[in-house]
């Protein structure tokens, strides 16, 4: 596992329980030292884990003797390239880097590793983590979801052996398109992500203030018709079928709509909030910044997306604090 935080380390702890033989890798020294000291604690709604692991600076990377078969990737977007950079000298030379990440990051880890070596991932979790060594995990393993796939011919068939591992951890689905896959994530991304941390709220609470949820979906339509200008397949994820997919003008409030029902708390906040909470960098610039993009280099806008960057960086130089107070000028800048 590189990448230790509140979804690296709740896959890691489940693989863990299943006896599968696990080095998680975090570039947070208190956080390391408080696995290595009382393991990992993983609160659930209706369970707590509790269980040593194996836990590693960044720094001692270098002190690796042996080569890993699976990598699992659990950074952010941004981190991509450096942290495959990084690891791939301790990946086996038939080993495989998984990228259970948001973002198209399957390009930037096959430039890195080889694509024989890429597998893609899409991963729905919902997590948090505020403190060292603790996990709130708000999606346990029956509601949790991820698919997988690779992207060169020379992975065909190899995608089944990180779906077995990740079995441990929620359902999965092996899919023959992981970009597609990849590409609805990211609408879903678009509707939520940023759009409700810029008003400083969980989820559930945010889409309820008059015009919330209207602007989300907004965000997340223009992500969707960049998809498809671009070519990429309407599939189903978070456990839908194609047959839920038919309506393409409901795919974004489908998606949603079963997000909310699914896999969320009334206190879950979003990876975005997260970051923000605890002075961090977001991902906004590989999830809305992508949209808007990709829109222009196909000649368009994507004004909601473009509005949600500009609010999104506001906050992030310390120009604003995310709050309720946001919602007006954010629908002031998407127009519409």
């Amino acid at each position: 596992m590189l990448g230790a935080g509140a979804n690296g380390a709740s896959i890691g702890a489940d693989l863990t329980k299943a006896g599968i033989d696990v080095v998680l890798i975090d570039q947070w020294p208190e956080h390391v030292h408080a696995m290595r000291t009382r393991g990992l604690l993983i609160e659930m709604p209706d369970e707590t884990l509790q269980l040593p692991v194996r836990a590693y600076n960044l720094c001692e990377v270098c002190t690796f003797k042996e080569r890993f078969d699976v990598v699992l990737l659990v950074t952010k977007a941004y981190d991509t390239q450096w942290s495959c950079q990084l690891i791939e000298p301790y990946l086996k030379a038939d080993g495989l880097l998984v990228g259970v990440q948001n973002g198209m990051t399957v390009d930037v880890i096959a430039e890195v590793v080889g694509p024989e070596r890429t597998i893609g991932c899409v991963i729905e979790i919902s997590s948090m983590m505020f403190g060292p060594g603790v996990v709130q995990r708000h999606s346990p393993p029956s509601r949790s979801w991820f698919a997988v796939g690779g992207i060169d011919p020379a992975a065909a068939g190899r995608e089944t052996e990180v779906a077995d591992l990740l079995r441990h951890v929620g359902t999965v689905e092996v899919v023959e398109d992981i970009r597609a896959a990849k590409w609805m994530k990211l609408v879903s991304n678009a509707t939520t992500l940023v759009t409700t941390a810029i008003l400083g709220l969980p989820m559930l609470e945010a889409v309820k203030l008059p015009g919330m949820r209207e602007l989300m979906l907004r965000s997340g339509q223009e992500a969707f018709d960049t998809g498809e200008a671009i070519g990429h397949k309407v599939l189903p994820i978070f456990g839908l079928t194609q047959d839920d997919m038919r309506q393409t003008n409901r795919v974004v409030e489908k998606l949603l709509d079963t997000l909310l029902a699914g896999f969320v708390l009334p206190h879950t906040k979003t990876t975005v909030l997260q970051d923000w909470i605890k002075g961090r960098r977001s991902e906004v610039n590989e999830l809305n910044g992508l949209v808007v993009a990709e829109r222009a280099r196909l000649g368009g806008t994507a004004s909601v997306n473009a509005a949600v960057i500009k609010m999104a960086l506001r906050i992030e130089r310390g120009e604003l604090k995310p709050g309720p107070q946001n919602l007006k000028a954010l629908e002031e800048l998407a127009g519409g």
